[in-house]
């Protein structure tokens, strides 16, 4: 592991420590990510934070000194390091083109393998609990990761794609149909006028999660599209109440 670029800073109960690390990974190059951790005596609960289509930006980081300072150790992984490592795409329209041009070069083979490979730093630097919070694209990795791998809790925001194929890691059948083996218990958060995770999309889910007998929740933020944590504070505001007691949950 490489350590680089680190700081520390308060913003909120704890003061937090962070820096960029490389991991190992079996079947490629190195994997780039921002880790962020409370400064005080552990162990602390371990965290995977899902990065968006535009690489582990400003946004991402963000996310990750949060779950730090209410006492987590946030690791964010560069789910583009095989193809455009260490990227940090404009949040626009050209970005968005180039994040799904990526997006289609990622399999869930090598997906999941690299959530294990962040799981597992994780738990060997003293995280005896992991779960997993995403973002977006973040959010559908959550959720494919813990089908496949023993996640406490997971956590998605706006998570799109799932009952569809219409992405590489919903193929060849959609991610959605592999629910019966998610681990753990599932947060889904959303809002009511999201253009990626429709009406239709939200019902199959909470059919989904409810036919396999899997422990969720489910919200639906009125007035509020894609992206609220960044654009609506009091959506941001109840999402992370509920996070906090999703997260605070696996260590029991």
């Amino acid at each position: 592991m490489n350590v680089g670029n680190t700081g520390t800073g308060t913003t909120g109960p704890s003061t937090i420590r962070t820096e960029h690390i490389s991991l190992a990974v079996d079947d490629g190059p190195p994997m780039g990510a921002y880790l962020a951790r409370p400064e005080g005596p552990g162990p602390h609960p371990g965290v995977v934070v899902g990065m968006e289509l535009f690489g582990v930006d400003a946004p991402v980081r963000a996310v990750c000194d949060h779950l730090a300072a209410l006492g987590h150790v946030a690791l964010a992984p560069d789910f583009h390091h095989r193809t455009a490592p260490g990227c940090e795409l404009p949040r626009d329209a050209a970005g968005r083109e180039r994040g799904f041009a990526l997006l289609e070069r990622m399999t869930r083979t090598t997906v999941i393998s690299d959530v294990r490979t962040a799981v597992d730093h994780l738990r060997a630097t003293g995280s005896p609990h992991v779960g997993m919070v995403g973002l977006s694209l973040g959010g559908h990795i959550a959720y494919l990761a813990a089908t496949a791998l023993d996640l406490s809790a997971v956590a998605v925001f706006y998570g799109g794609w799932l009952p569809t194929t219409d992405i590489s890691l919903s193929r060849p059948e959609p991610t959605l149909s592999l629910t019966p083996s998610l681990s753990g218990r599932v947060l889904f958060l959303v809002g009511e006028h999201d253009h990626v995770v429709p009406p239709a999309h939200r019902r199959a889910v909470a059919e989904a999660l409810r036919a396999a007998g899997v422990s969720h929740e489910m919200v639906v933020y009125p007035g509020v599209g894609h992206g609220f944590l960044q654009t609506d504070p009091a959506a941001a505001a109840d999402a992370w109440r509920r996070v906090c007691t999703a997260m605070s949950l696996q260590q029991h």
